[in-house]
């Protein structure tokens, strides 16, 4: 019984239906991001590599033939990672030319040499494969000290047309109140949550469920604002050999 209430507990940060308003304080980031990855997860095909792949939330939602997940060896992702392989963040393990698709989900900002780890992802990718990537705009540092960026729509666009990727979908998630919903239960998420286990769940409960609820009712009645929002969503193909 407790066995399956964990999973289901885990299932919902990822995955969150009605009962993650009550359970999960990232609801609204984490239901925008599963939406737009589902409807993107078909372009990813053949020999998919997720490079900062953490415990794999999104591997089921891909169809491809192989699914290897990549991610940097340090003491936070050592004990929660679902890594196949650990690298040192400077070389991709791989050969050149591949890999059919790349996934790469809230990673960037973690990346110190971005121009580096472009360099790689287009070394690795196949001529005409994929790149999956979502990466934060607005939200909190995390995973501290390993949190070096942010960027803007134009910029991780500049970025990836450098390094030879065409982009084919960018969208941007909560464009909304619902960002500042958000914005406000991670704030209360940094007071609570690591300190008080039982406080966290009713600060949850009785605090930021009523926040989330109210922000996505009042989304559609306000005007969107997509230039304040959570997270960059793109889709782009490699058309370009660069180092």
């Amino acid at each position: 019984m407790l066995e399956s209430l964990k999973k289901y507990y885990e299932k919902q940060q990822f995955y969150p239906d009605v009962l993650g308003l009550f359970i999960n304080p990232f609801y609204i980031a984490r239901k925008e991001l599963l939406k737009n990855i589902m409807s993107l997860a078909d372009e990813i095909n053949g020999l998919a590599v997720d490079i900062g792949c953490g415990n794999k939330p999104y591997e089921k939602l891909f169809k491809v033939s192989s699914y290897i997940g990549i991610d940097i060896q340090t003491s936070i992702h050592n004990v929660k990672s679902f890594a196949d392989i650990f690298y040192n963040g400077k070389t991709i393990p791989i050969k050149d030319k591949q890999v059919d698709s790349i996934i790469c989900n809230q990673v960037f900002e973690h990346v110190f040499e971005p121009n580096l780890f472009l360099s790689e992802l287009n070394r690795v990718l196949k001529l005409g494969g994929k790149l999956l990537i979502t990466l934060p705009f607005v939200w909190d540092e995390h995973e501290k000290p390993f949190d070096f960026a942010r960027y803007s729509s134009f910029g991780i666009r500049y970025l990836l047309e450098k390094y030879g990727f065409e982009i084919m979908v960018q969208k941007k998630t909560a464009g909304d109140l619902t960002v500042f919903a958000q914005l406000f239960n991670l704030y209360l998420y940094k007071l609570v949550y690591r300190k008080h286990s039982l406080l966290k769940k009713l600060v949850t409960f009785f605090f930021m469920t009523p926040v989330t609820v109210l922000g996505i009712i009042f989304r559609k009645f306000m005007p969107r604002n997509n230039d304040l929002y959570l997270d960059n969503i793109i889709l782009a193909t490699k058309i370009n050999n660069r180092s």
